[in-house]
């Protein structure tokens, strides 16, 4: 076999297992769902299966997000100069193989356990095959960070991280504090450099385990929890619910409704864009993804329409930042499945304070459409009815499966199947707008690219939290806290400080998994509401991909549409003004959130 065509037997291999596991994890409910309601059973061992499967596509992904270059890092690398980056994508390839083959190796301690143990998931299927993704998903990363260092003089340079874990495995006696706070720094350096966020929270929670003398085991025990949550397989199948939709001609259609109804509004563009890219981010789970893949689309029917420019750009990058506290948004519900609250409930309660977000980018806007007189489109009852019927089967989408879930007559994972089936129908069948032979397997790659950059993340952050929690980190912390702020209010307005910070240095999958931790006790201590908490955490954070300097979409909306990053600042700024206040609302009143949940659920 040559150099060529071994990387792209392993490409094809990678791409059809994706494919099989999302199917897998897509049919499987369906059939449950099925076979309970006609039936009244269920089949057994199925839904053991369908969680395991979640831990199938973090691992498969994440080798996707490493062949892709898109595993989740900070964007500070384009500071610096081409040599630099050279010599930074070495060191940080070295580093993360290190993380890596050390996690690899603790992984295989797993198997081996699990294979003594001789248990089962369900269908017949050991855990320890199950398990068997871990340590192979980590040994094809750490091959990824070497083989994307560069050329050979690089790649072996970075191959020399693989002897790390063997080093620090017989130099006992470098344990310490001096060395863990040197470890702690190099980390954070190389995180700054490019390193994945990921394989900083492994490497600090290798560090941290290995300094106490603990098994390093402990990481991906904590990791194969991901296998334990009921809850956790909604979050892929929604984001490919999404993606479908995405893909298909459903923002064609959205888009044209929206300007139909409020095109003729002064300002109206403004609007129908805020809530269409609203609309969009929750349902593909990333608001990166909506600001690079409608951006293009949006952004040339403002200017056209006389909207400046940069404002524009602006209220597309803002926009496209809103709607994640609405269903079916990820981040709420990996938020619910972290802090151990009822989804519905968070979604009841992250309902009026997502509308007034989206009011307010909107309303601004709409102010923006009015000073640059703006073009209007006269109002056409036969335009909107027709594109109300063209986009019907969108509109109605949410109704049967969402309601099914509300109503109870659904588990969530089940519902977020029927999403997929629905998505599969409109665009495949009643619009055929995608082809299942030519389209689909390029969208099931595509969702579990991103869905394993952030689901990895959340397999090492487990142990690195277990690891706080066993230190007593968050209750010190509260300690803390509690003797220099003795006021709600004061509490809050620091939190709300802290949180920005966050949003701006994290992504929100990195902050849910490490902050809600730390943040939830304190918060209690307080009196604050779990659910206040939530809303008032995912708002902020929402903020923070906005803030410079390394607020996340600001990134990505200078690379889509080509702008310096100091354009970008100033043409988010009121919009950052506008979303602060409302963020200040949420935090201050309280009844936004929590008394609508009292008032139809309690």
């Amino acid at each position: 076999m040559s150099e060529a065509e071994r990387p792209n037997r392993l490409h094809r291999f990678e791409d059809t297992l994706a494919i099989a596991v999302l199917a897998a994890l897509s049919f499987l409910p369906l059939v449950e769902f099925t076979s309970r309601r006609l039936a009244g059973l269920g089949v057994p061992g199925s839904i053991p299966v369908v969680q395991h499967l979640t831990l199938w596509i973090a691992f498969v992904g994440a080798g996707l997000a490493a062949r892709f270059d898109r595993l989740l890092a900070l964007s500070t690398t384009v500071f610096l100069p081409d040599r630099l980056k050279r010599w930074a994508r070495v060191a940080t390839g070295a580093l993360g193989a290190a993380v890596t083959c050390g996690l690899c190796v603790a992984s295989l301690g797993l198997v081996r356990a699990e294979r003594e143990a001789a248990s089962q998931v369900g269908l017949g299927i050991p855990v320890w095959v199950a398990v068997a993704i871990m340590p192979a998903g980590f040994a094809l990363l750490a091959g990824r960070f070497v083989w994307r260092a560069g050329g050979w003089r690089s790649r072996v340079a970075a191959a020399s991280g693989l002897a790390l874990p063997w080093i620090l495995a017989h130099a006992t006696d470098l344990q310490g504090s001096a060395f863990v706070v040197a470890g702690a720094a190099a980390a954070v350096t190389a995180t700054l450099l490019g390193l994945p966020i990921f394989a900083a929270i492994g490497g600090l929670s290798l560090l941290l385990f290995w300094n106490d003398g603990l098994p390093l085991a402990s990481i991906p025990v904590e990791a194969y929890r991901l296998a334990a949550s009921p809850m956790l397989p909604a979050v892929p199948l929604f984001t490919l619910g999404g993606y479908i939709l995405s893909e298909g001609g459903s923002s064609r259609r959205l888009l044209r409704l929206l300007t139909a109804v409020v095109g003729w509004m002064p300002g109206g563009l403004a609007v129908a864009t805020c809530l269409m890219l609203a609309l969009f981010t929750p349902l593909t789970g990333a608001s990166g993804i909506t600001i690079l893949s409608m951006g293009g689309l949006l952004l040339p029917v403002l200017v056209r329409g006389r909207y400046p420019e940069m404002s524009s750009i602006g209220l597309v990058t803002v926009s496209g930042s809103i709607g994640l506290l609405l269903p079916p948004s990820l981040p709420v519900i990996l938020y619910g499945v972290t802090a151990g609250l009822s989804i519905i409930e968070l979604f009841t309660a992250g309902a009026l304070p997502g509308i007034l977000l989206v009011l307010l980018v909107a309303g601004w806007g709409l102010r923006d459409g009015l000073r640059a007189g703006a073009e209007r489109a006269p109002f056409s009852a036969r335009e909107a009815v027709a594109a109300a019927r063209e986009a019907k089967w969108e509109l109605l989408l949410p109704i049967p499966l969402l309601g099914s879930y509300f109503a109870g007559y659904a588990t969530l994972v089940e519902a977020a199947a029927l999403t997929v089936l629905a998505a599969l129908v409109i665009e495949c069948l009643v619009h055929r707008e995608l082809s299942p032979r030519r389209d689909l397997p390029r969208i099931a790659v595509e969702c579990g690219t991103l869905v394993g950059g952030f689901l990895i993340i959340l397999a090492v952050a487990l142990g690195f939290t277990n690891y706080l929690i066993l230190e007593e980190v968050p209750m010190r912390a509260l300690d803390f806290v509690q003797a220099h702020i003795h006021s709600p209010l004061l509490f809050l307005l620091a939190l709300n400080v802290f949180l920005i910070v966050v949003g701006g240095m994290m992504d929100i999958y990195s902050a849910i998994f490490v902050v809600v931790p730390l943040i939830t006790p304190m918060a209690a201590a307080y009196g604050i509401d779990p659910l206040h908490l939530a809303i008032i955490f995912l708002a902020n954070l929402e903020l923070g991909y906005l803030t410079p300097p390394m607020g996340e979409n600001l990134f990505l909306a200078a690379y889509r549409f080509k702008k310096p990053l100091p354009d970008l600042f100033r043409a988010t700024l009121p919009f950052w003004i506008v979303l602060l206040a409302g963020v200040l609302l949420i935090t201050y009143v309280p009844w936004l959130s929590v008394g609508v949940v009292r008032a139809l659920l309690r």
